[in-house]
């Protein structure tokens, strides 16, 4: 495997301790980091070695408590929300670069090509953040999941963006319900600059979440995965992510090691 291997600060509540320790268990040196924990992990980072890959900003009014509230509420789209969080994005750019990052992902909202007003100040707002992204040299990694692969990559192909990729997701496309990830690795292979091992098993009742569970307890499958990913060419960072369960820490272990064994 040819990829480094690193986890996401916000898995572990971005609890400084706990993540300094899982990394050592782990043996991982390279992080996915939530823009708000820069200046707490700065020193950190500086004496252990490590290695942020990638960073990530969310947004104060998303509601992820169904499948309807956060298409209404994820991302750039809400109106009322624009203002703060173009700024909470502008903000991030700034505070990616000041790190040394080159990544910075979110979730930007659905992309509805059937909603053809939408869609249009969807692709105006990404474009000016990209722009402003661009400026200093870094690239928006939007986030896999909330439609399909074809989807994003009909609307990545008409942005023709140097400054928008992809932070590519497997179990999101089950929890959605948007596809199956092997193929959507294939989908959007230009475009995939990071990347989540996550898992997830798919709802029995459409339009409800599925349910995330450990690496290679879920629907994904691992070793497809990691070989599709090999095939496309893809070098960058495994950021594990695990954000459910009561044993985050020891899941991220599990992780590592069944990714070893891959």
């Amino acid at each position: 495997m040819k990829q480094s291997i690193g986890i996401c600060s916000w898995s572990l509540n971005n609890d400084l301790s706990l993540v300094q320790q899982t990394m050592l268990d782990a043996d991982v040196s390279h992080l996915h980091l939530e823009v708000a924990a820069i200046d707490a992990f700065r020193e950190a980072i500086a004496q252990n070695g490590w290695t942020i890959s990638c960073t990530m900003v969310g947004f104060p009014q998303e509601d992820y408590s169904t499948l309807d509230h956060i298409r209404e509420t994820g991302g750039i789209m809400p109106d009322d929300c624009w203002a703060t969080n173009r700024a909470i994005v502008l903000d991030a750019i700034v505070r990616t670069t000041e790190a040394g990052v080159g990544l910075l992902s979110f979730h930007a909202g659905f992309i509805d090509h059937n909603d053809a007003e939408g869609y249009q100040k969807f692709c105006v707002r990404i474009k000016e953040l990209a722009d402003a992204a661009q400026e200093k040299e870094v690239v928006l990694l939007m986030e896999t999941g909330q439609e399909t692969a074809q989807d994003l990559r009909s609307c990545l192909e008409e942005l023709d963006h140097p400054a928008l990729g992809v932070n590519f997701d497997p179990a999101n496309m089950i929890l959605y319900g948007k596809g199956d990830p092997i193929e959507a690795v294939k989908t959007l292979a230009p475009w995939i600059k990071h990347v989540h091992i996550k898992d997830a098993t798919a709802s029995n009742t459409a339009g409800e979440w599925g349910a995330e569970v450990p690496w290679g307890d879920g629907e994904v499958d691992g070793g497809m995965f990691l070989q599709t990913l090999d095939e496309i060419g893809f070098s960058g960072t495994l950021a594990i992510e695990r954000e459910a369960g009561d044993a985050r820490a020891d899941d991220i272990k599990l992780a590592v090691k069944r990714l070893g064994e891959s």
